[in-house]
């Protein structure tokens, strides 16, 4: 009878323990349901915060062309960046800077593709002209239309930030850091203060070369410099540099800081995008571990050349070669060469 007590109080004591460890368990589960539905929830507070802006879903509307289509892979995601020059939001503004940013999950990298602002293209209505002034006579939708009938892209999304809200990004991670050239430095320095300062801030000049961080008014002047040697061409790198030093910062900072940065940066630009699409996108590049950043620029040196047509100074393109080196480049992972100046 002493060992069946035992054997009958050993399996109260299982049983108890076991309701316990379930508990417990239970509890675990709950915080940790609470804990990632708490921070499912910040996010989607933060990406609540971007400005959208609607673009046409039709292929027409946006000068997507059955060719553009045929070329598509959905392992690919193609965006457009405009980088604006604008000092009031209500005001027409040319994209002083123009990039196709493209998720490429295939190859498992994100291509910054600089297009050049004064290439000379075909905007609807228009006529030919820079392709900068599309976003001016037409907005997003005009600018995103002239990058698709002109190069053969199939892009319907953009983001955008005028150069006062980068400002405002870069300075909400305490800075990026920048390798400066000894011949940016009276530029940087000249650009900051011949540029209205609407906020009016100190204005801190650069000093030195080197690498070295740089706040957001230095930055922007730095991605906005034009008069060294390579004109326009070394601005788009500049303007590629800036946006990869962001890019590093943030992905710097760990997941632990992700959701703070996120809060400070998503305010200041505007989207096609809607909050699923941005989490989708961001989802899918973490998955596919698509986090390798390169860079370009097209037109590339010789299929391009400068010329003045009406006293106006233009780029104008091997289009149909440009074409091609774009969809290889973004498609196939196929860097491009450069060919015999266009001279």
């Amino acid at each position: 009878m002493g060992e069946k007590k035992l054997n009958r109080m050993e399996k109260r004591k299982q049983k108890t323990g076991k309701k316990k460890a379930l508990k417990i368990t239970l509890i675990i589960l709950g915080v940790l349901a609470l804990f990632f539905a708490s921070i499912i929830g910040y996010g989607w507070s933060q990406l609540s915060k971007v400005k959208t802006v609607s673009l046409p879903k039709t292929d027409n509307d946006l000068g997507i062309s059955t060719v553009a289509k045929a070329k598509d892979d959905e392992e690919v995601v193609n965006i457009a960046l405009f980088g604006l020059d604008r000092r009031d939001p209500k005001e027409p503004s040319r994209s002083d800077s123009i990039m196709i940013l493209s998720v490429d999950k295939k190859h498992k990298k994100i291509k910054m593709n600089s297009i050049m602002r004064d290439t000379y293209v075909k905007v609807k209505d228009h006529g030919q002209t820079k392709i900068n002034h599309a976003y001016a006579y037409g907005q997003a939708q005009l600018a995103v239309r002239t990058l698709n009938e002109n190069f053969d892209m199939n892009i319907r999304d953009f983001v955008a930030v005028d150069f006062y809200k980068l400002e405002n990004i870069i300075d909400a991670l305490d800075g990026i850091e920048i390798n400066i050239k000894k011949n940016e430095i009276s530029l940087i320095n000249e650009t900051m203060v011949t540029i209205p300062n609407l906020e009016h801030k100190e204005v801190i000049q650069v000093t030195k070369s080197g690498n070295q961080t740089l706040n957001g008014m230095q930055a922007v002047a730095y991605s906005r410099v034009r008069h060294t040697a390579g004109g326009d061409t070394e601005r788009t790198e500049r303007q590629r540099t800036v946006l990869t030093a962001i890019f590093d910062k943030i992905k710097s900072g760990g997941a632990t800081q992700f959701s703070s940065n996120i809060s400070n940066l998503l305010p200041f630009v505007e989207t096609s995008m809607n909050s699923l699409d941005i989490i989708k996108l961001g989802t899918d590049a973490f998955v596919s571990q698509t986090t390798n950043l390169e860079q370009e620029r097209f037109p590339i040196d010789g299929y391009c050349k400068g010329t003045i047509i009406d006293k106006v100074w233009y780029l104008k393109a091997d289009l149909d070669a440009t074409k091609d080196q774009l969809y290889k480049y973004i498609y196939e992972d196929i860097k491009p060469v450069p060919g015999t100046p266009l001279y």
